[in-house]
């Protein structure tokens, strides 16, 4: 499988119907890692992490694999975007501890937050004046899916993500900048739950592999019943075959 691309899944917990799937002995970060390339970090959302954990995670992990890393809500759903330097500069000091094993940083906003030029120039002129490498934004709200939202993201090197379910149907397919294509698929028809059937699995991976040279990332978020591995696995192989 080429090295540009990468699937995973929200998390990195081995449900039992998986479990043979993945070898036995160390963490559960560890099993998962020696078979699929790629995790999303969730929890950094939630809650901060100490430098020291990052660290740990990263020398867990073989080296060809990535961690993408969830801005927390403090950022994205308490500040929306605005006056978040102090709680920016915080989490961007925690998760530069991953070293080469850091990919995308995640920027997903709240379904009420409208696109608003100003905002997004001020938020993102202040996190690429700290961060310079991948980015990746999932925009929740339908006034986000025009021409001018995605210019915007594209002139900060910022990768609009490929949804599933779709608010509207641009939402569906990668946007923004494309040097990065970014799939979060949270299960449907019940999200966070329901699995993916073949004919979706099939059509995700010839997407990615007709996406040329650009990192391609596919992320499962129906973990809720242990969906996303089973489908992460899935994609993985036919990508790999």
């Amino acid at each position: 499988m080429a090295g540009n691309v990468r699937v995973g899944t929200a998390g990195w917990s081995i449900p039992g119907q998986h479990a043979a799937a993945f070898p036995a002995g160390g963490s559960h970060l560890e099993r998962y890692a020696r078979v699929l390339p790629a995790v999303e970090i969730n929890s950094s959302f939630y809650r901060p992490h100490r430098p020291s954990t990052y660290a740990r995670w990263a020398a867990s992990v073989p080296p060809s694999f990535r961690f993408a890393a969830k801005l927390p809500r403090a950022i994205t759903h308490d500040r929306r975007l605005d006056g978040a330097a102090e709680p920016l500069a915080r989490f961007l000091g925690e998760v530069e501890s991953l070293g080469d094993r850091l990919g995308p940083l995640l920027i997903q906003l709240p379904p009420s937050l409208r696109y608003d030029a100003a905002l997004v120039e001020g938020f993102l002129s202040l996190l690429r004046g700290r961060f310079d490498g991948l980015l990746a934004c999932e925009p929740r709200h339908p006034s986000w899916f025009t021409d001018a939202a995605e210019a915007r993201l594209a002139s900060f090197r910022v990768a609009r993500v490929a949804a599933d379910p779709a608010v509207v149907p641009r939402a569906a397919a990668p946007g923004g900048w494309t040097g990065l294509s970014y799939r979060r698929l949270h299960g449907s028809p019940e999200m966070y739950r329901s699995a993916y059937g073949p004919g979706l699995i099939a059509a995700t991976a010839r997407e990615m592999e007709e996406e040329g040279g650009r990192e391609a990332w596919c992320i499962f978020d129906n973990t809720a019943l242990g969906e996303a591995t089973g489908d992460a696995l899935q994609l993985l192989g036919r990508i790999a075959g």
